[in-house]
């Protein structure tokens, strides 16, 4: 890895798309920021080695090699190394979409996370080794590269409060669901299966998935009953319903609609299985 790198991309061409980098850059010796007034874009640091510590909004966390830190346009924060060789890499980017992508992540503010491996995050060592000689390219590249590293979080971050001992426990429970969606599920009978209680299992869904259990329920049924209208083109609505564990095929449509934008019979027509 080089001693240091900085690189500023132009957003001439990149501006208009819904994602795009700004910044990318890696510090052998990264030394104190303090920033009142925050900065204009998103940033995503990983540190690399050595120590530090990130100050946002008054509040003091740690980080060590293996831990990124995540900081909202406009937030006030500082860091600074803890020892002399504190090495971190980054990211700044924006666009309109670019929120959305960190809370599909699960990062919904400025703070700290724990990724489940200690290296350089592959499109984050692509992004900053990128040789391309139109600079207009490499720029297109770097942000379809962010777009994959925002991708890649979604797996390899831990969630601030859980581990993988919780995303284990919970693997039977999204069994068990994959076996039973054809009826009825209580949180109380998935609690059990897990041998936590209710409220507990509620808690480990947002920790792990980022999502309460009965919706992630409703999304696996939705699913089933897609790949069953193009097994049984000709099955009725209310036998779908049931087949996915519905009680009426209103509600069935109600939640395909929520989950989908469109109801069963648009998505029927949509995909050729409407005769």
């Amino acid at each position: 890895m080089m001693e240091g790198n900085y690189i500023f991309c132009s957003q001439d061409e990149t501006s208009g798309l819904p994602l795009y980098a700004t910044t990318v850059g890696y510090w052998e010796h990264q030394i104190e920021t303090e920033r009142p007034q925050g900065f204009p874009d998103y940033q995503l640091h990983q540190v690399l080695d050595g120590f530090g510590e990130v100050i946002v909004n008054g509040k003091s966390y740690k980080v060590e090699p293996g831990d990124v830190f995540f900081l909202y346009p406009d937030t006030p924060h500082s860091y600074r190394p803890l020892n002399q060789q504190w090495k971190v890499s980054w990211v700044s980017f924006n666009g309109r979409e670019a929120q959305q992508m960190l809370l599909f992540v699960g990062i919904g503010e400025s703070g700290t996370g724990r990724l489940k491996a200690n290296k350089l995050i592959k499109p984050l060592e692509q992004m900053l080794t990128l040789d391309m000689d139109n600079e207009q390219e490499a720029n297109l590249e770097r942000s379809k590269l962010l777009y994959g590293l925002l991708i890649d979080l979604k797996y390899i971050l831990l969630s601030p409060s859980s581990s993988d001992q919780e995303f284990d426990r919970i693997k039977p429970v999204l069994q068990y669901i994959e076996s039973n969606l054809q009826r009825a599920l209580s949180l109380a009978e998935l609690a059990e299966v897990a041998s936590v209680t209710p409220q507990y299992l509620c808690r480990i869904f947002q920790q792990t998935l980022n999502i309460r259990p009965m919706e992630y329920i409703n999304q696996q049924r939705i699913k089933r009953s897609k790949q069953l209208m193009f097994q049984y083109p000709n099955m009725r609505m209310y036998e779908l319903a049931g087949r996915v564990g519905f009680e009426s095929s209103s509600y069935y449509g109600a939640v395909f609609r929520r989950l989908t934008g469109m109801n069963p019979e648009a998505f029927k027509k949509l995909h050729g299985l409407v005769q």
